[in-house]
């Protein structure tokens, strides 16, 4: 009698985590679609999945504009591309 009530109750919430687990699922996958286009082709416009480009804090001075300074680049015994100058890596 008691396996049989442990039984039930786990079949129980797994069928609830399942049908939680698909409601929430089946959102997304309307939200998805309800999302206009616009927004998809500004982001790929520029290359950036906000649309804004995007400055790393630790590149601008106390001004708030980029540093010319040297930057300190680490490289890793397994990396095997050649290192690239600055000049070539600034968009």
């Amino acid at each position: 009698m008691l396996n049989s009530l442990f039984l039930f109750l786990y079949l129980a919430a797994i069928l609830l985590l399942l049908w939680q687990a698909f409601r929430v699922m089946s959102r997304v996958f309307w939200a998805d679609r309800t999302l206009p286009n616009h927004s998809s082709q500004v982001s790929n416009a520029r290359g950036d999945r906000t649309g804004r480009l995007t400055i790393h804090p630790e590149l601008l001075d106390q001004n708030g504009r980029i540093t010319d300074e040297e930057l300190l680049t680490v490289r890793f015994s397994e990396d095997i591309d050649p290192p690239k100058s600055a000049e070539t890596s600034a968009e």
